[in-house]
């Protein structure tokens, strides 16, 4: 039979960013909205000679909500693990223990056929080599400010944080990302953002933004105030949906891939070259102290991003 583009994707995120032995073993957990995607890494970990266990499960209401019981219980019993769904798992409990039990991780968020075709052909050595590079300066910087053109101006600690390095490359035990991926991200200290962020490129759960600009407004850690029309009640409403902690500054990240491209599709468009992101909720995922079971991101293009008052991005180019 005809190798596909997507088989194609498919076996580059199995042998090359997950780096499957031979002797290891395969669950792909995936739901009824992007079985497509989940069907294909299944029958071509089978086609290449793995061991491969197919779940499909009910898909999530929410980025970050937990997966079943059952399933949870299963990510802990394989050495590698595909999580092509709707909602995210990347931020839940039930992925972090999974990880702790040696098991290597991949999360694909919203993906579609379109995302995993392109994104998994990107070079993902040279994300890596990127990724890892501002990894390691953010964990020696203590301050960051952003600012745009279109009115971002936003400030926080990220003082003896650790920095996450989304690679694309889970080689080693407990290694977990997304895929298709390239960001480097953490957790600002609680309570010490301040200032406002124009969420202009894309916002998980709204897609792309593209006639009213979302305006979120921050005071000691967390979003006081949202304004955009149609998209800030629908934003307003998720998070109220949990309670306040839902607006607790989460992330921030800084996409390194050059092959991805906005899309509407989080998983792609906070990865983009050139942007960064702010998420809101849960951060106990990456070393922070709120649990919730949401997390959501907003993406923003063209950001001058500042550490220790010294230029990291001019107008979204990376100067390190």
């Amino acid at each position: 039979m005809k190798k596909t583009k997507l088989d194609t994707a498919s076996e580059i995120a199995i042998i090359n960013c997950m780096g499957v032995k031979k002797n290891e073993s395969i669950l792909v957990i995936t739901d009824e909205l992007k079985n497509e995607i989940g069907y294909s890494l299944h029958k071509n970990a089978i086609r290449l000679g793995y061991n491969s266990l197919y779940v499909e499960m009910k898909s999530g209401k929410v980025n970050g909500e937990e997966p079943p019981k059952v399933v949870a219980d299963l990510m802990k019993e394989f050495d590698v693990v595909f999580c092509p769904t709707a909602k995210s798992l990347t931020h839940t409990k039930a992925r972090i223990n999974a990880c702790a039990t040696g098991t290597r991780l991949a999360t694909f968020p919203g993906i579609t056929k379109e995302v995993m075709i392109r994104g998994m052909n990107a070079d993902y050595q040279k994300i890596s080599r990127l990724s890892i590079k501002l990894k390691k300066i953010l964990e020696k910087r203590s301050n960051v400010r952003i600012t745009t053109k279109l009115g971002t101006d936003l400030s926080f600690s990220i003082k003896g944080r650790t920095a996450y390095a989304s690679k694309g490359l889970f080689h080693k035990k407990g290694e977990a990302g997304n895929l298709p991926t390239g960001e480097t991200f953490l957790a600002p200290i609680e309570g010490t953002t301040n200032g406002v962020f124009v969420v202009d490129g894309s916002m998980a759960g709204l897609g792309l933004i593209k006639n009213t600009l979302l305006k979120i407004e921050v005071v000691k850690g967390y979003a006081v105030k949202i304004t955009g029309g149609f998209l800030a009640k629908k934003l307003n409403k998720m998070l109220d949906t949990v309670g306040n902690n839902a607006r607790n500054i989460a992330e921030f990240g800084i996409g390194t891939n050059d092959s991805a491209r906005l899309s509407g599709v989080l998983l792609e468009d906070e990865k983009v070259l050139g942007t960064i992101h702010i998420a809101l909720g849960n951060n106990s995922s990456m070393g922070g102290k709120i649990k919730v079971p949401i997390h959501l991101d907003g993406v923003v293009k063209k950001p001058t991003v500042y550490l220790d008052g010294k230029l990291l991005m001019e107008g979204g180019k990376l100067l390190a």
